[in-house]
């Protein structure tokens, strides 16, 4: 606690108005005997410090500093018995600076009572605390001989010398002050300065709900800070029009929780609690933006359970009090196995959210939970801390089973407010420098090193332990006990392969046009030529053996990718086909991702997913077979394992591709349809909150671009998926461009996955197109068709990675091999060139096997 300007010594005959109005300034001073009354009346966790009266039971002072006092001021008996942090010592008389010099390392504050209060006595006094100390000691005075009033100049006296004044309440007043009564304002504003010609006071308001969050910058005057003070609202002084009483005239009013100088006394802070649509003229909490964190998962949970829109997950947790109970449970549970520091850190992020949406159902804020955990922090009284019976597992007992929560639509991590726009942001390319236009080329940081050091415990379980580790790690993050074999082999049973007729015809034709396609770019005869006379050179393709399909499940069914990857693995002849896919909460697979494993003909499908799928594909465990080559996209873990098994000997694995969050870059021209333009954005938004879009616009009128970015707020909000793609939306740009040659410079320097050609002559910009995984020529070609059934692969380099890397094609599924034949006279005329250069290299071996075949020639 700071050394307040000055300390009201309570007096039970002043009114509560002024006692109320004192507790929002400081602590105040409570006799021992009038503290249990005091207390009763309270009705804020303001501070308070006590009075002993002498000859109380330690017991009974520990109580208090336990019951939340923040310090007692008593005798020389309680050095020693009391922490010193919570110590002031009483002195008076003749004694008074030897007692001092004894104890003031053993306490925090004096407490000096003195007839007089004159300069050499402060000063005699601040010089032997500092004495061969490093330790501040406050020191407060208590003048018990007068009946008038102090002045504000006195309490600034004693400000500056280091000492605060104390002062009882009957001579206190919320009125002007008086030769018989101080005004409270006047004693707060003391020793504040200000360094405007108005002498107004700069001021910080803060959120007390909001753990002191900024909420703006105001100024004060005395007028203004007095009547804060006397009413309990904001009151504030406005440069141009005077006093200025917050929230009349918009309801967004406040109530005073603390006023308080800072340390060098030329500003003030209002902690307050603020009402209404927030502090700023603009609607908003702050005038810096939004609250973020805990506070604005606070209001967010707060708005939803006074209205939550259809299907809310948060709603459902209100109503659902056994759902709650179990997530608190099974997050707690999580967060005590998280074996990392980032996983610690999502672990708790989900507890926090749970036990906070549990807090708002029993009507407990933020700013209560603070209260308590400062209240818990002022006792000295130490409980042993020991486990309640029913969380001790007796040793040599297996873990408890995790209480089973009824099955939910996972929840977005973030949760989202309804009203704010769905909109990119928008930059213009004609007018930033090349520093920016470099940082618009970059995505959204992926911390590699952070997530190979999460996977890396994942790779190592499944290698070392096989199916268990598997089954171990798919009951972890999937909440999926598995029993038995964590692979189903072929034939597969026709009631896992049910499906509404639609769904199987439209697969079937997905599957037949992706057939064609990749079909027509299998090799169909072996590269043969003659590179001179006797020599012949040839390349011929050949499958591998093993592949293993990465088919992503989580917060969408892809049946597309299990075509997109399955179907080339079949066309270039594949001979062990392993899909693996992440199961349901029953420990089944999805009927569609069945059906697609029949048609392609795989060898088994594997019942997991994330790095521990890939690791078993990698390694190979009891009844999953080892692959040579691992294919398809998935999250950050996914991709890390990938990378990390393809660098790995042991493995000897391949990989297809490194793989980042879907995106699409657009470029659109004045022919361009707003409806269709904000509908391929979307599109790619849904995959994820990390996906990207961007938005190219040639030389658009400000009308267009605004009835594109109407498109895309109406139709997002249509969608099931809004809350992923309103916060993808967020971190996705509109780049406004002059010309179609500027457009396609930024597009090949960005090496988009999906390209899509909104342009009045789209198939004449083909030509310009270097670096894109797929391209969509035309308002008529959605990048919807290529991701299911037009026939071209889905699974395409992002990240910038198409600059050096192809999408997933037949080829890919093979390899190549060359040979070679020369005859008796092709090495007569080759073999004197290979002989001269391996001799250049000085591998004479290699000349060697040249040279004996010449000589038997002779």
């Amino acid at each position: 606690m700071a050394s307040p300007i000055f300390l009201p010594l309570l007096d039970p005959s002043s009114p509560s108005s002024l006692t109320v109005a004192l507790a929002r300034v400081g602590p105040i001073l409570v006799p021992a005997a009038d503290l249990a009354s005091t207390l009763a009346s309270r009705s804020t966790a303001s501070p308070y410090i006590v009075l002993a009266q002498g000859g109380e039971a330690i017991e009974d002072i520990i109580k208090w500093l336990d019951q939340g006092a923040e310090k007692v001021v008593g005798g020389q008996a309680l050095v020693g018995q009391i922490p010193a942090e919570r110590l002031i010592l009483l002195v008076e008389g003749d004694d008074a600076q030897e007692v001092t010099q004894k104890y003031k390392k053993d306490v925090s504050g004096i407490f000096l009572r003195t007839p007089t209060i004159d300069e050499e006595l402060v000063a005699s006094f601040r010089k032997l605390l500092s004495a061969n100390s490093s330790i501040h000691c406050d020191l407060f005075i208590l003048n018990t001989a007068s009946s008038v009033a102090p002045t504000a100049l006195l309490v600034n006296l004693l400000v500056k010398a280091s000492t605060s004044l104390v002062i009882p309440t009957t001579q206190l007043t919320l009125d002007a002050s008086s030769a018989t009564a101080l005004n409270v304002a006047d004693a707060l504003l003391a020793p504040v300065t200000s360094d405007r010609p108005d002498g107004l006071f700069a001021t910080i308001v803060a959120s007390y709900s909001a753990g002191g969050r900024s909420l703006g910058l105001v100024y004060s005057s005395r007028e203004s800070v007095s009547e804060s003070i006397r009413t309990g609202k904001g009151v504030y002084q406005s440069r141009k029009h005077g006093l200025w009483r917050k929230g009349e005239t918009s309801g967004s009013t406040q109530d005073i929780v603390s006023i308080r100088a800072d340390c060098d006394s030329d500003c003030l802070e209002f902690q307050v609690i603020q009402h209404g649509s927030g502090f700023c003229h603009l609607g908003t909490q702050t005038c810096f933006g939004g609250l973020s964190g805990l506070s604005a998962l606070e209001q967010t949970l707060i708005s939803r359970k006074e209205s939550a829109p259809a299907g809310s997950y948060t709603q459902r947790l209100f109503n659902d009090e056994k759902l709650l109970s179990s997530k608190i449970m099974e997050e707690a549970d999580e967060l005590c196995t998280a074996d990392s520091k980032e996983n610690v850190a999502f672990e708790a992020a989900d507890l926090f959210y749970f036990a906070l949406t549990r807090c708002v159902a029993a009507g407990v804020t933020l700013a209560d939970i603070e209260a308590n955990l400062d209240k818990k922090s002022k006792k000295i009284t130490r409980r042993p801390g020991n486990a309640k019976a029913q969380w001790i597992k007796p040793e040599g007992t297996a873990p408890a089973e995790a209480p089973k929560a009824t099955p939910a639509v996972s929840p977005v991590a973030a949760v989202q407010d309804d009203a704010e726009l769905i909109k990119m942001t928008t930059h213009d390319l004609t007018s930033v420098s090349a520093v920016v236009r470099s940082e618009l080329l970059k995505r959204p940081l992926i911390k590699s090193d952070e997530m190979m050091a999460r996977v890396k415990p994942i790779v190592d379980l499944v290698r070392k332990q096989g199916d268990a580790g598997i089954i171990e790690l798919t009951s972890k993050f999937d909440k999926v006990n598995m029993t038995g074999s964590p692979v189903i082999l072929p034939p597969f049973s026709p009631e896992s392969m049910v499906l509404p007729l639609d769904v199987k015809e439209a697969i079937d034709q997905a599957y037949a046009n992706i057939r064609v396609f990749h079909a027509a770019q299998a090799e169909k005869a072996p590269l043969v030529v003659e590179t001179m006379p006797g020599v012949v050179c040839s390349r011929f393709a050949r499958p591998i053996a093993r592949v293993g399909l990465y088919v992503p499940g989580g917060t969408a069914v892809l049946p597309s990718t299990a075509l997109m990857l399955g179907v080339p693995a079949q066309v270039a002849g594949c001979g062990q086909i392993v899909i693996a896919t992440p199961p349901r909460p029953d420990g089944s697979i999805v009927p569609e991702v069945m059906y697609v494993a029949h048609l392609v003909g795989a060898s088994c499908i594997l019942k997991a997913g994330g790095a521990q799928a890939v690791a078993a594909m990698a390694y190979g465990t009891e009844t999953v077979p080892k692959v040579d080559k691992i294919f398809g996209p998935g999250n950050q873990y996914v991709t890390a394992a990938k990378m990390m098994v393809q660098n790995d000997t042991e493995a000897l694995v391949g990989i297809d591709m490194p793989a980042g969050p879907s995106e699409v870059l657009v470029i659109a021209d004045s022919t361009a349809n707003p409806a269709f333009v904000a509908a391929d954005l979307l599109s790619q938004a849904e995959h994820g909150v990390d996906s990207q879009v961007v938005l190219l616009a040639i030389d658009l009128t400000p009308t267009l671009l605004a009835s594109i970015e109407e498109q895309i707020d109406t139709q997002a909000r249509a969608l099931p998926r809004v809350d992923i793609v309103r916060q993808a939306i967020r971190k996705s740009i509109v780049i406004k461009v002059a010309d179609l040659s500027q457009a396609m410079e930024f597009s090949n320097d960005y090496a988009p996955e999906h390209l899509i050609l909104h342009l009045a002559d789209a198939p004449g910009a083909v030509k310009l197109v270097e670096n894109a995984g797929s391209v969509f020529v035309g308002a008529w070609s959605p990048e919807s068709c290529g991701d299911y059934a037009s026939g071209t692969n889905h699974t395409l380099p992002t990240y910038g990675f198409a600059r050096q890397y192809s999408g997933v094609n037949t080829l890919s599924f093979q390899k190549h091999i060359t040979s070679q034949q020369i005859t008796p006279q092709g090495l007569d005329k080759l073999g004197p060139v290979v002989v001269t250069l391996a001799e250049r290299e000085g591998l004479q071996g290699h000349a060697n096997a040249v040279k004996v075949r010449l000589q038997a020639r002779e």
